[in-house]
């Protein structure tokens, strides 16, 4: 196939489709080290759980799996409340040696606990508008992605506007720039701690539903490569920057389909390292974060 325009256009869109599963993973971690400034490896899995939960809602509801979303953000933002203040919490400052083993831990629990609810066979969800695409010129753009990409923009306007016109949303920002400061101000830090770890958690959910429905299979293992790819596009845009996992997980999911298209399936995977580590030598601190930090 010729890289004619309409092609390339074509790329760059399912990149873009890409791009904001990245996003919403990478939009939720930077939340959570931007508050508590901690490593958590257990991402990914909470990915994973949202698309298990909207499979359950699916089968005992029937309801649109889009709609769906309703249920699977709320759950998991419940269980990562959860998670925080069981896991994290007791180990807050203790040290990231702490941080990352307790996450890894999570991993397995979690990748087992769901093998032996669901077992560890390949799972799809099939999207009611599978079939149907939309015309844009000579373009014929899956109608799923476009549902994706503009669910995406309205979460991410939403998180937006509850950041910046919200008190608690002013808190969570507040925590983030000077946690002694946000303290004496008054804030409750570890209120907030719970708040923006349930929210990225949730964000991770919305991610996991959005690859879902899109016709991705899954099983209780696939949260690990987007977890990995996630701490890329968070260390690319630079670290507790959310501009940063916008434009980083834009710039993954279009480089790895070019990528696919010019070199193969096999580098698209590897693409987001090479990437990182090209971005890493012109500017350590990554695409948004700040010299000399």
């Amino acid at each position: 196939m010729d890289l004619n325009p309409d092609v390339f256009i074509q790329i760059l869109f399912w990149g873009l489709y890409a791009g904001c599963i990245y996003i919403l993973l990478a939009t939720g971690l930077n939340l959570i080290f931007g508050v508590m400034k901690i490593v958590n490896f257990a991402h990914g899995e909470f990915l994973m759980i949202g698309a298990y939960i909207t499979l359950l809602f699916l089968a005992l509801t029937g309801f649109n799996p889009y709609v769906l979303l309703l249920a699977s953000m709320p759950m998991v933002i419940g269980i990562g409340i959860m998670v925080e203040r069981l896991c994290f919490r007791p180990i807050l400052g203790t040290g990231k040696l702490n941080e990352i083993f307790v996450s890894l831990g999570l991993i397995y629990i979690f990748q087992n606990g769901v093998a032996l609810i669901w077992t560890d066979e390949w799972k799809t969800i099939p999207s009611p508008f599978v079939d149907i695409t939309v015309s844009i010129g000579s373009l014929k753009l899956p109608l799923d992605y476009l549902i994706i990409i503009i669910l995406t923009v309205g979460i991410l306007a939403g998180l937006h506007i509850f950041l910046r016109k919200t008190s608690l949303g002013r808190a969570i920002r507040a925590t983030s720039q000077n946690r002694k400061a946000a303290m004496l101000m008054g804030i409750n830090v570890e209120r907030m701690d719970m708040l923006s770890f349930g929210i990225g958690t949730g964000l991770a959910a919305g991610a996991g539903t959005l690859w879902a429905v899109s016709g991705q299979v899954f099983n209780p293992y696939m949260g690990s490569i987007p977890a990995i790819k996630t701490f890329a596009i968070v260390i690319l845009g630079g670290l507790g920057s959310i501009p940063g996992a916008i434009v980083g997980g834009l710039l993954l999911g279009i480089t790895e389909n070019i990528a696919t298209f010019t070199l193969g399936g096999a580098w698209k995977d590897a693409i987001s390292f090479i990437l990182l580590i090209v971005v890493l030598i012109i500017r350590p601190t990554g695409i948004f974060g700040e010299a000399g930090e």
